[in-house]
């Protein structure tokens, strides 16, 4: 499967060698290092956890949704066949590419300057997700296109496009409550919406990064205005999203204003205070980006 399908593996070969509740491991971070080997068919490219350290997973009794690292978790192996995504319902192809977008978004921007080497692989990567979306979307059985939105997918999140960076994964926590207070909340889709709105929120703390991104990426020309540059970077991420039929607001997901109170004690129970690295937030400012993501 994807995503959820490898996490719930992962979580289960972490639980089937600790003594008591897997969910401690997620409480803890504590590192396990007896787990069940794991391996993949990859139905669904989007997560990239056919190769990374992480996983995430539900409580439904707490109402939590949270990550866990760990090394010993990796898949020993994946098989990647194009052919096994033919089929997948455009709506969750979508979802898919804004997830593993939003991989490299969360490591590109954060506390430290330029990383060339990584950023350049950002980049491309990004661009290539880029180009590839509307072949995909337009011809779901067009196998180079999936093939490379397969291996980007692999690439966003195994771990080389973050090497040198601190990374900042707020976004991911913000989303993270959004999923948890309703699970019919697809992830990418989620994500869609809360990107642009942490973009908004935090691009004063360097502009000139947002502005470099928008012309590296959606080509975009300098005008001589940092800040207008910066927000026509996060004006044209906004409109890549939703050239993928993905929401824009938390309207779409039927979350309201009245929500916002409820997901945020648990934010500070996964997330911690403050969280981020580009800037670092507290519950006011979580709270701030929710509501301009209304």
């Amino acid at each position: 499967g994807g995503g959820s399908v490898i996490d719930s593996a992962k979580a289960i070969a972490n639980g089937a060698c600790v003594e008591g509740d897997v969910w401690e491991l997620f409480e803890t971070k504590a590192t396990n290092h007896d787990v069940l080997p794991i391996a993949v068919v990859l139905t669904l490219p989007a997560a990239g956890s056919e190769a990374s350290k992480n996983t995430v997973i539900s409580n439904d009794e707490l109402g939590r949704k949270t990550g866990y690292a760990n090394n010993a978790q990796r898949p020993k192996f994946a098989f990647m066949n194009p052919e096994l995504t033919f089929t997948l319902p455009p709506f969750q192809t979508a979802a898919g590419l804004t997830d593993m977008f939003c991989h490299l978004l969360e490591r590109f921007f954060d506390d430290l300057g330029a990383v060339p080497v990584t950023d350049n692989l950002n980049l491309s990567l990004m661009n290539t997700i880029r180009a590839e979306a509307p072949r995909v979307l337009a011809d779901p059985d067009n196998y180079d296109a999936r093939a490379n939105i397969m291996w980007a997918g692999m690439l966003c999140h195994q771990g080389l496009a973050g090497v040198g960076r601190h990374e900042d994964w707020a976004t991911h926590g913000l989303e993270h409550e959004l999923s948890a207070l309703n699970p019919a909340i697809t992830h990418g889709a989620g994500l869609a919406v809360m990107f642009p709105a942490w973009m908004e929120y935090v691009h004063t703390e360097n502009p000139a990064r947002f502005a470099f991104y928008g012309q590296a990426v959606f080509g975009l020309t300098p005008t001589g205005d940092v800040e207008a540059d910066a927000l026509s970077a996060i004006d044209e991420t906004r409109s890549f999203f939703a050239s993928l039929g993905m929401p824009t607001t938390l309207a779409e997901l039927d979350v309201e204003e009245t929500d916002i109170p409820k997901m945020l004690p648990t934010l500070a129970q996964n997330k911690g205070i403050p969280f981020g690295t580009f800037k670092k937030l507290t519950l006011e400012d979580a709270e701030a980006i929710y509501k301009l993501a209304l």
